[in-house]
């Protein structure tokens, strides 16, 4: 019974393409692990959405995800994770990771001058769910956030390297260089795919924190404390869900994984 439970798999929801850079490095830290990937592209983004639209949405693919018998639910998404993260906590049974907490937990441990940056989307920022937690860890940290919203389709038209990139990101963090900022935290789950270029901007002494990283090592620190790591030497199977048309998500997400996606299917959530 314990090796079933073991078996079962890691469940991920995202608005969209983004959470993939979470799937790459759980896939990577944890490549025992069967995964189920929800994609809500019919309704992204969600940062336009009020609270409870948010809500609502991501009870629809817990919902979705919990039938397929998971054994841990990650939100790879950061505006479903700073307002819905704890609602469904109480409403299901097994344990609930999202990106935000794992990411404010690193960026607080590396910080040396307690002053650390926050980019993400608008509604990310405005939300200032990082600040918050991180400052509920050090309240002595300073944080400074800057919103990036060309960074998202940047990322998706494949343009994460070259002079547009370097551009576009010299412009947005030209606030946070003169802050003597040590650390950055990649608040936006594209921005993975930017960190060359956020990197060569900020310089060699400022840290970059990606969440996707922390998010996985945190799935595998649960999963080892209750005993349910899945023991290597089992075929492993990916499944992709979205709920609008696959073409373009299989055409992006292949990029952001490296590898082809095999198992997509369409699917309609909250009926």
């Amino acid at each position: 019974m314990q090796s079933d439970h073991k078996n079962r798999p890691i469940g991920i929801f995202d608005s969209g393409i983004g959470g993939l850079t979470v799937l790459k490095e759980i896939a990577r830290i944890l490549p025992d692990e069967n995964t189920i990937y929800l994609g809500d592209t019919a309704r992204v983004p969600y940062g336009i959405r009020s609270p409870e639209t948010v809500i609502r949405y991501s009870f629809e693919n817990t919902k979705f995800l919990s039938q397929k018998d998971i054994k841990i639910l990650v939100i790879a998404c950061n505006t479903a994770s700073s307002v819905s993260l704890n609602a469904i906590r109480s409403r299901i049974s097994i344990p609930v990771v999202g990106v935000i907490e794992p990411g404010a937990k690193a960026a607080a441990l590396a910080t040396r001058t307690k002053k650390v940056g926050v980019i993400g989307t608008e509604a990310t920022i405005k939300s200032s769910a990082y600040a918050k937690a991180i400052k509920a860890l050090d309240g002595g940290i300073d944080v400074y956030g800057v919103a990036c919203p060309l960074f998202v389709p940047l990322v998706e038209e494949g343009w994460t390297e070259g002079r547009i990139a370097q551009l576009v990101a010299e412009e947005y963090l030209a606030g946070l260089k003169n802050r003597d900022i040590d650390t950055v935290v990649l608040g936006c789950t594209h921005y993975p795919l930017l960190k060359k270029v956020i990197g060569d901007v900020m310089g060699a002494r400022v840290q970059l924190i990606d969440s996707a990283i922390e998010i996985s090592i945190e799935i595998k620190g649960i999963l080892e404390k209750l005993g349910m790591k899945r023991d290597a030497g089992d075929t492993t199977f990916r499944e992709f869900y979205v709920t609008d048309s696959p073409e373009r998500f299989l055409k992006v997400g292949e990029r952001f994984l490296g590898h082809p996606i095999e198992h997509i299917e369409k699917i309609i959530v909250g009926t």
